[in-house]
């Protein structure tokens, strides 16, 4: 069985949603951030980052979202999650995967942790700062989605999970995601998603935002 470590609403979300998509069993362990879990020296012997998510898997350690997600992928091929190893939708696949994790979710970390970034600048100019950049990633994503229930190809996809985890980060934003036509549009499809609604009242997320 699968041990996903995850705390609610964290980085743990996108495999929590892709492991409840697949159907298969998992167990779900708690990494309590109030009291500084993640940085137990029991759960550093898992993960040394010190960070959320991990996954255990039989004698496999995996952390960091996209990685535990892929291998997830790998290891159930028939949940057509990630599109075939032949298929051009592959590389469109790769594209906007890395650019979620890679490019959007650090650009976030910055707005929601100011503090570790400063060189001079207040805290608050540098979140305003980042707010601004983001909603411009925002905007290249709602773009794409014109005309379109994924991002990738006819069905979801991983990158499916990591968008929507990404853009309820960013909920408060002066110019939240769910204000864009397309993007908003596509974000209130995925909430009405059963396993959407079964993962989020699990992790106790409220859904009202997008009713």
């Amino acid at each position: 069985m699968y041990k996903l470590f995850y705390y609610p609403r964290n980085a743990s979300w996108a495999p929590h949603l892709v492991l409840a998509e697949m159907g298969v069993e998992f167990e779900l362990i708690l990494v309590d951030r109030k009291t500084n879990q993640q940085k137990s020296a029991e759960y550093l012997a898992l993960n040394p980052t010190g960070r959320i998510p991990t996954l255990a898997h039989h004698d496999l350690v995996i952390f960091e979202s996209a990685a535990i997600c892929l291998y997830l992928c790998d290891k159930h091929p028939e949940s057509g999650l990630i599109p075939g190893a032949t298929s051009p939708l592959r590389a469109t696949f790769y594209q906007w995967l890395f650019y979620l994790n890679s490019t959007i979710q650090p650009e976030l970390m910055v707005y929601f942790y100011p503090q570790k970034h400063t060189a001079g600048e207040s805290t608050k100019e540098i979140s305003l700062a980042q707010e601004l950049r983001v909603t411009e990633m925002f905007s290249l994503v709602d773009k794409a989605l014109e005309g379109k229930d994924f991002l990738v190809g006819d069905s979801i996809t991983v990158c499916d999970y990591f968008l929507f985890m990404l853009c309820h980060w960013a909920s408060d934003f002066s110019h939240p995601p769910l204000d864009f036509k397309n993007l908003g549009a596509y974000l209130r499809k995925l909430a009405m998603r059963d396993v959407v609604k079964s993962v989020c009242k699990r992790e106790g997320t409220d859904l009202a935002i997008y009713t």
